[in-house]
């Protein structure tokens, strides 16, 4: 397991939608994949639904107590890497957050570049890295740079193919099927679409262009299951 940042999931659950909706602006410009929930049950429901790397977790929340939620995550998803972000900052808010299972604690107000390099300094330990840069075989992944190079030539790549690159090196053990990939590439929207033909689209392209650089065979399909990448580091 390494750190990928440009496809870590994020979930914001904070009821301050101006708020909210600022943090999602700015790291999204960060690259990460940002969903939110404003209340309680809505939070619940996307925990139970979805795979997050990170969430960023309000205590104050319409319909409950942001705590509870947290217990709810640390059983449900127990590697799953929270931050809380509130204004209670009490110490012994803060002593029982950390005692459930919270990664680290953020009071209210915070700088959103200081929440970006907790984000970033925890799912860097939780994927026991602290390189910026992936090699993979004749792959090497400049992280902060968001670039490819591949042969020591670089991988020209869309946003959607970087993403689906690297999520499928951070699951080179398992086999990924179209629906989990529809979902990292779209969020919510993956429920609504018809079909999943896109996802065919991006990974016969990405197979291509790595291929015209001499790295094949590295996407082994699986058909009727789904895709697994088959480089070792």
């Amino acid at each position: 397991m390494f750190f990928i940042k440009n496809e870590m999931k994020l979930l914001i659950i904070e009821d301050e939608r101006e708020l909210s909706d600022s943090i999602v602006s700015y790291l999204n410009h960060e690259d990460y994949l940002c969903e939110q929930a404003f209340t309680f049950n809505e939070a619940i429901m996307k925990v139970n639904i979805y795979e997050y790397d990170c969430i960023l977790l309000d205590l104050m929340l319409p319909g409950g107590n942001g705590l509870d939620i947290l217990r709810h995550i640390k059983q449900q998803a127990p590697q799953t890497g929270v931050i809380i972000v509130s204004a209670k900052d009490s110490l012994s808010d803060k002593v029982e957050g950390l005692r459930i299972g919270a990664d680290d604690y953020l009071p209210k107000p915070f700088h959103l570049p200081e929440l970006n390099m907790r984000i970033f300094a925890l799912l860097r330990c939780k994927c026991f890295t602290s390189n910026n840069t992936i090699q993979m075989g004749v792959l090497t992944i400049d992280l902060l740079g968001k670039k490819v190079l591949a042969n020591n030539k670089p991988l020209n790549l869309t946003k959607s193919e970087y993403e689906l690159l690297l999520f499928l090196i951070k699951n080179e053990h398992r086999v990924m099927s179209k629906s989990a990939l529809a979902e990292h590439l779209s969020g919510d929207m993956a429920d609504m679409l018809d079909d999943f033909n896109f996802v065919y689209a991006h990974i016969k392209n990405l197979k291509s262009k790595l291929a015209e650089l001499g790295v094949t065979d590295c996407i082994k399909t699986y058909y009727g299951v789904g895709y697994q990448w088959v480089i070792e580091l």
